[in-house]
């Protein structure tokens, strides 16, 4: 039986040992072997950074360029007892909110690594990574206090951290109860993957025993059925063949479906995934199915396929948390760029900027402020500028994260917190 699959992202402070954390997680599973990280050694000496090995594995700086040498390894997966990790590559604040809202990469749960290290400790990129997590629908939490090498492996300076890092956590609504905080060494191997001897205060789980505490998300199945359609097809003798993810709910055969925002019905005669013949689909299924009743032409990439008791919501205009990304100059209401949200892509115009926000503590810094930039936390109201189904991300996470993007870049990402539905 296939271990189930949870999607990883480390987030906290660029040099809090991240890198260093993910590479020695790989190594101890067996993901990464002997002789990878022999090379890696060479090369860590060879750039005077002994002990960078474990962050070599990950990082994909400069020296790497130099030797021509890149390791893709930062999608490999690795094993524990009960689970097959994926860790998703995050490397800077702005990669990290683009992966997660983007959608590709929705992580299950994260670990947060603060540095024991005398100096570092919370900082203010812990603070800003721990509010985007909980904005971007994380819930799952571990906090991993690294370098405890660096801080003589002291009792004190672990629980001092751990209160710290407990203030903040809740301070944006996490329950700490639930989460535990693992002390570890990962350039030595403490507590990773065998119970470390350097700290025999600390009886709680070390970092592959926390991993298997998380739980899996639950398949939405009992909420309403959410199609993001990414293609149709015409297939001669089958008819029409519209392509998309389950987001939420179920299909099954000889069910009537509707596809917004056009409003078209159609019967559903089979479902295929694999190139099998299935009865029925559920959330996180990519299906093909053969809809009767619908023309290759009354549908496209972007509709959203659902059941018509529930229909997929048809947005004239919506409420968003977004955060700017990059962006050359600024934003002002007017602004019309172009949204990808779920498989839609469609000129949106930024209608009222409502309020900027702290991104440290989310609560609002500015009513109706003149302009946004780079780096900025806002509630803006968005118009699209033809008919898009977009969902509330508390009722469809898949349909409530979006990118906003202009000049071939993404400038913002955000949320959809609430929805006016089109007449």
């Amino acid at each position: 039986m296939a271990k189930p699959h949870m999607n990883l992202v480390v987030i906290g402070h660029v040099d809090h040992g991240k890198s260093t954390l993910v590479g020695r997680l790989l190594y101890e599973s067996g993901a990464v072997r002997d002789e990878e990280l022999r090379k890696l050694q060479e090369l860590a000496k060879e750039f005077k950074i002994e002990g960078g090995e474990f962050a070599y594995i990950v990082d994909r700086e400069k020296e790497e360029r130099m030797r021509g040498m890149t390791i893709d390894i930062m999608h490999r997966p690795f094993e524990t007892q009960k689970y097959f990790f994926t860790v998703i590559d995050a490397p800077g604040h702005r990669d990290f909110v683009k992966n997660m809202i983007t959608g590709a990469s929705q992580a299950d749960a994260a670990i947060l690594v603060v540095s024991a290290r005398p100096g570092e400790g919370v900082q203010e990129q812990t603070k800003e990574h721990v509010f985007l997590a909980k904005v971007l629908g994380i819930n799952q939490l571990i906090v991993a206090i690294t370098k405890m090498d660096l801080a003589e492996y002291k009792k004190e300076v672990y629980e001092k951290l751990k209160e710290e890092t407990s203030k903040l956590l809740k301070s944006v609504g996490y329950n700490v109860d639930k989460i535990p905080f693992v002390p570890v060494a990962a350039q030595h191997g403490e507590n990773i993957f065998k119970r470390s001897d350097k700290m025999p205060w600390y009886n709680g789980p070390i970092l592959v025993e926390a991993l298997d505490t998380l739980q899996v998300p639950p398949r939405p199945v009992d909420k309403p059925l959410r199609i993001p359609i990414q293609d149709v097809y015409s297939i001669t003798g089958v008819g029409t063949v519209p392509v998309g993810k389950v987001e939420s709910g179920v299909l099954k055969v000889n069910d009537v479906v509707v596809f917004e925002p056009s409003g078209v019905k159609g019967e559903v005669k089979s479902i295929e995934m694999h190139h099998q013949s299935i009865p029925q689909a559920m959330p996180g299924d990519n299906i093909g199915f053969n809809v009767r009743g619908v023309s290759k032409t009354d549908i496209k990439r972007g509709d959203v396929a659902g059941h018509p008791n529930n229909p997929p919501t048809v947005a004239k205009e919506f409420v968003a948390q977004i955060v700017v990304l990059q962006h050359p100059t600024v934003i002002a209401p007017g602004y019309t760029p172009v949204l990808h949200i779920h498989t839609a892509t469609v000129a949106a115009r930024i209608e009222e900027i409502i309020a900027k926000i702290d991104p440290r503590s989310g609560q609002p810094l500015q009513e109706h402020p003149e302009f946004l930039k780079t780096g900025d936390v806002a509630k803006v109201r968005i118009v699209p500028l033809r008919p898009t189904v977009v969902e509330k991300q508390s009722d469809f996470p898949g349909l409530g994260k979006f990118a906003i993007r202009d000049m071939g870049m993404t400038v913002a990402a955000g949320i959809v917190l609430d929805v006016v539905k089109a007449k």
